[in-house]
């Protein structure tokens, strides 16, 4: 007791506190959003996500090399659609030819060993905005599932290593499961959105996919119906069981900061690696402050890292990943 134990004595200087630090983050850590449109030459900044870009292919060559030779190796590709290739079916999804599909062949030529996982969701499909096919003011469940096992499988035969459904129906992971292994693709991992709440963090994604769901009569004004309830705790445990005992290699929390409770029961409850997606609002607000001047960028972005990091993330999806590189130096 005081004054034989001194607890201050072990932050005397910065090399004790580095000697006995409990969380290190490391660019290993990292999944890489990365934003793909069409076109060629395209590097198009997202005003909502300062110093983001979506890119056309050749663009996304480039990144992923630079990304690699960063010492990150591992991306999650999202794209962006024509409008007219949107409908509430998700035809464009499966489309062997699609911006998603090139995408992926784009990476693992590029880079062959960076790890390729894709977004399953019908959003960025959808001409109604919706992770689902909508009927009489309702999302579509079972139907919306069978469409994310043909994009699964489509995504796995242009060499994603893993899929990442995004879009909390009920089943879609057993289903994605039973499709790949029909298909032979016994490899193809799965890493499940498992606890995605209903957050008003993520505007800044939507702007940059034109993924926001559409205010029309007859179509709902927003993802409430399948994403969960920001509330409720017990039944992220719930969802997240249910996702492992139907084949989720992986599963994730999201948004980050607001939910690292969530984050430490679920990585104390299961055997699994646990994802935490720092979300594109909690990217904006960062950036925001720190050009007023308000906030240390660097050390409010470590910070941020070090506490998901803490909370039991295994894997950190995050806007911020070169940004964390780059102040290692």
């Amino acid at each position: 007791m005081y004054p034989l134990i001194r607890n201050r004595r072990l932050r005397t200087s910065e090399s004790i506190r580095r000697l006995i630090r409990e969380t290190l983050v490391t660019p290993d850590d990292f999944l890489v959003p990365l934003f793909v449109v069409e076109g060629n030459g395209i590097k198009e900044e997202i005003a909502s996500m300062p110093n983001y870009f979506r890119l056309s292919l050749d663009n996304l060559e480039k990144e992923v090399k630079e990304l690699w030779n960063m010492g990150l190796c591992a991306v999650l590709l999202f794209v962006k659609v024509d409008d007219n290739l949107k409908d509430n079916k998700g035809t464009e999804a499966i489309n062997p030819n699609g911006l998603m599909q090139r995408a992926i062949k784009t990476v693992k030529n590029a880079c062959p060993q960076m790890l390729v996982m894709t977004d399953v969701a019908l959003d960025p499909f959808s001409s109604y905005g919706h992770d689902g096919i909508v009927a009489e003011g309702q999302i579509l469940n079972d139907e919306t599932t069978e469409v994310l096992a043909e994009m699964s499988v489509s995504h796995a035969k242009a060499g994603a290593d893993f899929v990442a459904p995004s879009d909390m129906m009920d089943g879609r992971i057993l289903t994605i499961r039973e499709a790949l292994e029909d298909e032979g693709f016994t490899n193809t991992g799965i890493m499940a959105y498992s606890a995605k709440y209903a957050s008003a963090f993520y505007g800044p994604f939507r702007d940059a996919l034109d993924s926001a769901p559409v205010d029309i009569a007859n179509v709902p004004k927003d993802k409430k119906t399948y994403q969960m309830d920001y509330a409720n705790r017990y039944e992220a445990i719930k969802e997240t069981q249910m996702d492992i005992d139907e084949g989720a290699d992986i599963v994730m929390v999201k948004p980050g900061l607001c939910y690292l409770d969530i984050v430490r029961e679920i990585k104390n409850e299961v055997e699994v690696p646990v994802a935490v997606y720092q979300v594109s609002g909690e990217y904006a607000m960062v950036k925001a402050a720190a050009e007023k001047g308000w906030l240390d960028h660097d050390a409010v972005v470590l910070e941020q890292l070090t506490a998901i990091k803490r909370a039991g993330a295994d894997i950190i999806a995050s806007y911020f990943a070169k940004d964390f590189v780059r102040t290692l130096g």
